[in-house]
């Protein structure tokens, strides 16, 4: 690069530093970098547009223009070249701007006369903020240098409106990160909490963007890879002789490739050669990066360039010093943010967390098992909101909705609180039924049952009254750990959890592993459809020597007491007959050793797979108990992913033809006398509870606090009547029968929305 750009490019970013730091209005600081840019980069006019909201675009701030025309101008995303710009993140060039595709004619503003048009989004770490751009009478197009010099000028708008530099009178921007900012996610566990923000990773603020001496911002820059580099190596010094070791080395390589990457740095070399201080250059290659991880649908090359990212973010730290700990006091009531996280951070943090929102994550994610565990309300795809969040921000988080309030105004509060105290008030009312049978009124006995997979659970089978453990997840001790638990861990964990039911029924699910609950150990499938591919029981029946591990520390955990052992995923009889086989193998060798056998050996199986109801029928005399795996079974049922917004919310359980099938089941094994119960979401929803117990499932198990809210509503309904409403509706050929229910608690009495 010419010394005379770099130098003109440093001149102008040093003009900018010295705008940046005058006592001025917001509005002032705009109109004078419009003023600079143009005069540095030779065009008669520069403009700035920013975002009104997440649609619209407003001309902030011109030279050249007519000045009318500044905050009149607006614009919709995608409309004109401006918003072209805005929509892509791409930067428009173009020689004749009035014959470029999509050119929108604004009168007010005294474009016409312009031909050439050179327009780069304004953006910080992904988040599009804006348009900055340059306008000329001569047809041109723009130089690569021109081109880099303005997307400079646009990285260093992008920080000063983060810092709050536009704010003030005139401007009519509003301060960021002040404003309430509602977020729709998904649901990832329910529940309901207000608190204030914990970023899981602080962000890093830059402040200082310009270099003075280029020499020095390389210096530092080169330290600071060498310094990651370092540790680079050391994490694959750390990884070696770790089962899975061969997994993780592939991520970390991956790490030393791009902390090794001659291109990136020499990016950052060149944007301090424009003037950029070296925390600058930095975060502009990892605003590009986040920009193109954003545009790209290749999972593999989005996981790349997330490792980009988070490379990025540690060499801004070391640049900057600003680690994790901020020296800022966890709030008492923290409510955790961050893009995703790991099972094991999640649970260092522990019960102490009073909601979750991530901008990743799945429903079936290691995160989400851990906060069903501990009973936190989650959120996940919660887009964008650790850019907007900071520390110790007012927020309430919704998990039955899947929506955060992230410094929610008063109107908003004053509802939510309303919201949390008449939950309060009927869980005093649950309260009073707690240790009372579940009797229907007209005397149907239904059995309710919790979920759990942490010991930390194994209280609420008191408080919640709970009959016993429906299910116990057993795959978050394999999740939650580096290597393979040793069986005599197991052995000891499971014990525990016998000891501390107390005598009452739990159901151990064998390792449920594959999908989205890969194991970190484990080298990972790239299958097409991970849902429907090598998981749970067809990984242990291919892999026995870990199933055959943990049925034996089961066997001893139990000592003889009695065992209740559930194989996951069963999709034909052979699979839960060579699944039994394992268990007789493993009780043949126990006797062998001299330890002792568990009492009785119940062995059941999870129906998830539509085919499984249609096994032969000695598969329902063999089986000695089936939980219906309501989650799965239905995303199956509906061909319906449940990770999928678009088509999950399109099906309903009380659909009539779901009903019709699990009638089926219910059919099948009381012909066999097969003991039956339900487990998912849908057992722990009143209405949806009430139907499935009206066509014969009287076993439910479900998350701990929707014991009581079930109950009350059972205690208080006649289910033949129930059965007889869904009846009269599918035979009047209603396809959802939610409607005819609903109607029907009404007529009685029942306060539903």
């Amino acid at each position: 690069m010419a010394d005379g750009l770099e130098s003109e490019s440093r001149k102008l970013l040093g003009r900018l530093r010295d705008t940046m730091a005058e006592q001025a209005a917001g509005q002032e600081r705009l109109d004078k970098i419009t003023h600079l840019t143009a005069d540095s980069m030779g065009t008669e006019v520069c403009s700035i547009y920013l975002f009104r909201d997440s649609e619209t675009l407003e001309l902030c701030a011109t030279q050249g223009l007519k000045p009318e025309a500044v905050h009149e101008t607006r614009m919709k995303l995608g409309e004109g070249l401006v918003g072209r710009v805005a929509r892509t993140g791409k930067t428009v060039n173009a020689a004749d701007a009035p014959a470029a595709p999509g050119f929108r004619y604004m009168p007010e503003t005294g474009e016409e006369i312009y031909s050439s048009f050179l327009g780069v989004p304004i953006q910080r770490l992904g988040e599009k903020l804006g348009v900055l751009v340059v306008q000329s009478k001569q047809a041109r197009e723009f130089t690569a240098d021109e081109i880099y010099a303005l997307e400079v000028v646009a990285m260093v708008l992008a920080e000063m409106t983060e810092l709050g530099a536009f704010v003030g009178e005139g401007a009519a921007l509003s301060r960021r990160h002040v404003q309430p900012v509602m977020f729709r996610g998904t649901t990832g566990q329910e529940g309901t909490a207000m608190g204030h923000v914990w970023l899981h990773e602080p962000r890093v603020v830059v402040t200082n963007l310009v270099g003075d001496d280029p020499e020095t911002e390389r210096a530092r820059l080169l330290k600071a890879v060498d310094d990651l580099r370092v540790s680079v190596d050391q994490m694959l010094e750390g990884a070696s002789g770790v089962a899975g070791e061969g997994d993780q080395m592939q991520v970390l390589e991956a790490y030393r490739m791009f902390a090794n990457s001659k291109g990136w740095l020499r990016r950052m070399e060149t944007d301090i050669d424009r003037g950029l201080s070296a925390e600058a250059a930095v975060e502009k290659e990892q605003s590009q990066a986040r920009n193109r991880m954003n545009q790209v649908a290749d999972a593999y090359l989005r996981e790349r360039l997330h490792d980009l990212d988070d490379l990025s973010n540690r060499l801004l730290r070391i640049l900057t010093g600003q680690g994790r700990e901020t020296g800022s006091a966890m709030p008492d009531d923290p409510i955790l943010i961050a893009r995703n996280i790991g099972p094991g951070e999640l649970l260092d943090y522990g019960r102490s967390l009073k909601g979750i929102v991530l901008e990743e994550g799945s429903v079936g994610s290691h995160a989400a098992i851990v906060a069903r565990a501990l009973a936190i309300p989650l959120v996940i795809h919660a887009g964008r909101i650790t850019n907007e969040a900071l520390n110790g921000d007012h927020i309430m988080v919704d998990g039955d909705q899947g929506i955060a309030h992230l410094r929610p105004d008063d109107t908003v509060v004053a509802a939510f609180r309303d919201k949390i105290a008449m939950q309060a008030q009927a869980q005093e009312r649950y309260a009073s039924i707690r240790d009372t049978a579940c009797v229907s009124a007209d005397g149907s006995r239904i059995e309710l049952l919790m979920n759990a997979g942490l010991m930390a659970d194994l209280p609420s089978l008191q408080n919640s009254g709970a009959e016993g453990v429906g299910l116990f997840r057993t795959e978050l001790q394999f999740l939650v750990r580096n290597q393979m638990p040793r069986r005599t861990e197991l052995a000891n964990i499971y014990a525990r959890v016998l000891d501390a039911a107390g005598g009452k029924r739990v159901v151990f699910r064998t390792l449920d592993i594959g999908s989205d609950k890969v194991l970190p150990y484990m080298k990972p499938q790239d299958e097409p459809n991970p849902a429907l591919g090598w998981r749970a029981i067809r990984v242990g029946l291919d892999k026995p020597g870990v199933l055959r591990m943990q049925l034996q520390a089961l066997i001893r955990a139990a000592s003889g007491r009695p065992l209740v052992v559930m194989f996951p995923f069963v999709a034909q009889y052979s699979e839960f007959s060579d699944a039994r086989a394992e268990m007789d193998k493993a009780l043949a060798r126990e006797r062998r050793l001299g330890h002792p056998i568990p009492e009785t050996v119940e062995i059941g199986a999870m129906l998830e797979t539509p085919s499984l109801a249609y096994a032969s029928s000695r598969f329902f005399s063999e089986v000695q108990f089936l939980s219906i795996g309501g989650n799965d079974l239905k995303q199956f049922f509906f061909a319906a992913d449940r990770e999928n917004e678009r088509v999950r919310r399109r099906y309903d359980t009380l659909n009539a033809s779901f009903l019709t099938f699990l009638e089926i089941i219910v059919q099948r094994c009381a012909e066999s006398g097969t003991r039956l119960s339900f487990c998912g979401e849908d057992a722990g929803r009143p209405v949806e509870a009430l139907c499935l117990a009206a066509i014969g499932i009287h076993t439910l198990s479900m998350r701990p606090a929707s014991i009581g809210p079930v109950k009350s509503i059972l205690m208080r309904t006649n289910l033949a009547e129930v059965k007889a409403t869904l009846y009269a509706a599918r035979e009047r050929g209603e396809q959802n029968l939610r409607g005819a229910v609903m109607d029907y608690l009404r007529d009685n009495g029942w306060a539903v929305a």
